[in-house]
């Protein structure tokens, strides 16, 4: 009688129950990563495109023509191709960016104008409301407080890892500038806070024009953060068109 024993193959041990259930985990946890890099990816692009379109057209409806996705491709092409972007100008008479209507409040997502903070190199296009989809493109514009040129508190926020992601750079006396069609306008900053979420003394109107940018803090916290930054600023009379 012969005594056989059997000895696994390493193609047999590779193959074991144990094994597949690893590599399953590996191809799982993979596809996992593939798809938050490639959601990661698609939102910041359609952040990046929006925000380069709705600028550029802006620019284009002040000079009175009339933007366009074709045209907007063209121009980039040229310009990534080294090429100087033409500066054309509307034909005489023809109609050109109006300013909002006063005592009518914008529809919802509708373009406010484009703020900028040249010291910390912030600039964004801003939109009417403070929803997902807005912030997910635009400055937001909180609704009910006040448009820019009226007096009252102009309320704006934005996530911290994008359109604010340097506001914690702003120091007193820098100048933030909010341009709409027909106007300009400078405000300084008098002061910065961080407060809580139930701190809403910050939409609170005011006497005076003033704007008040509002981002989530801290802002490298992973998760949702904690707290609000926010920046106070006051008109600087005389300035604007």
């Amino acid at each position: 009688m012969k005594l056989m024993l059997k000895v696994d193959s390493p193609l047999e041990r590779q193959t074991s129950p144990a094994r597949r259930w690893l590599v399953g985990f590996e191809w799982f946890f993979l596809l996992i990563g593939l798809a938050a890099l490639d959601t990661y990816v698609w939102v910041n692009t359609s952040t990046v495109l929006s925000q380069a379109y709705q600028d550029w057209a802006f620019d284009q409806s002040l000079r009175g023509l009339k933007p366009s996705v074709p045209g907007f491709v063209g121009d980039e092409i040229s310009w990534m191709l080294g090429r100087q972007r033409e500066k054309v100008e509307a034909p005489e008479g023809a109609p050109k960016l109006q300013p909002m209507p006063q005592g009518k409040p914008p529809l919802p997502a509708s373009l406010i104008g484009r703020l900028e903070i040249p010291r910390v190199h912030i600039s964004a296009m801003v939109a009417e409301g403070t929803s997902p989809r807005v912030l997910s493109r635009a400055v937001g514009h909180a609704v009910g407080t006040a448009l820019p040129g009226q007096k009252g508190n102009v309320t704006l926020a934005a996530h911290r890892d994008t359109f604010f992601r340097h506001l914690g750079d702003v120091r007193s006396g820098d100048i933030i500038e909010l341009e709409e069609p027909g106007h300009e306008y400078r405000y300084q900053v008098r002061f910065t806070a961080v407060v809580g979420p139930q701190d809403t003394w910050v939409l609170e109107p005011t006497g005076k024009e003033t704007l008040t940018l509002l981002t989530c803090y801290p802002f490298h916290f992973v998760g949702p953060a904690p707290d609000r930054f926010v920046i106070r600023a006051r008109r600087v009379q005389g300035a604007g068109k």
